[in-house]
C-alpha cells in the first residue's frame, strides 16, 4: 500500500479493533508486567485502557462501569487479578512513577 493509499474508514475501525484485541491478549498474559512498570515506562497501564474504553462506551450512550471496562481488560475481575498477579511496588518504582508523572 503507498503512503497516499487512504483506508476505508470501516476496514480501518476493524484494524484498530484488531490491535487492541491484540494488545488486551498480551497484556492479560504478561502478568509478570506490573501495572506500575507500565506506567513508569509508557505513561498508561491496564487500568488506563480500562478508563479509555469505558469513556468510548459512554460516548455512544452504553452504560459500562469502571469495573466492568476492567474486567473487560484484564480478564476477570480486577480484584482476581490483583490477589493472583499484583506485588506491592518498590520504592524505587514509586519514586519513578512520582518523578514520571509531575503534573
Amino acid at each position: 500500500m503507498s503512503e497516499t493509499q487512504e483506508i476505508d474508514p470501516q476496514i480501518q475501525t476493524e484494524l484498530e479493533a484488531a490491535a487492541f484485541r491484540t494488545l488486551v491478549r498480551h497484556l492479560r498474559e504478561r502478568t509478570d508486567v506490573q501495572n506500575i512498570d507500565l506506567m513508569n515506562l509508557s505513561g498508561f497501564c491496564r487500568n488506563c485502557l480500562s478508563k479509555w474504553y469505558r469513556a468510548a462506551a459512554e460516548e455512544r450512550g452504553i452504560e459500562l462501569s469502571y469495573d466492568q471496562a476492567r474486567e473487560i481488560v484484564y480478564g476477570m475481575p480486577y480484584d482476581d487479578w490483583k490477589a493472583k498477579h499484583q506485588t506491592e511496588a518498590t520504592p524505587e518504582q514509586m519514586a519513578t512513577y512520582k518523578e514520571t508523572h509531575k503534573h
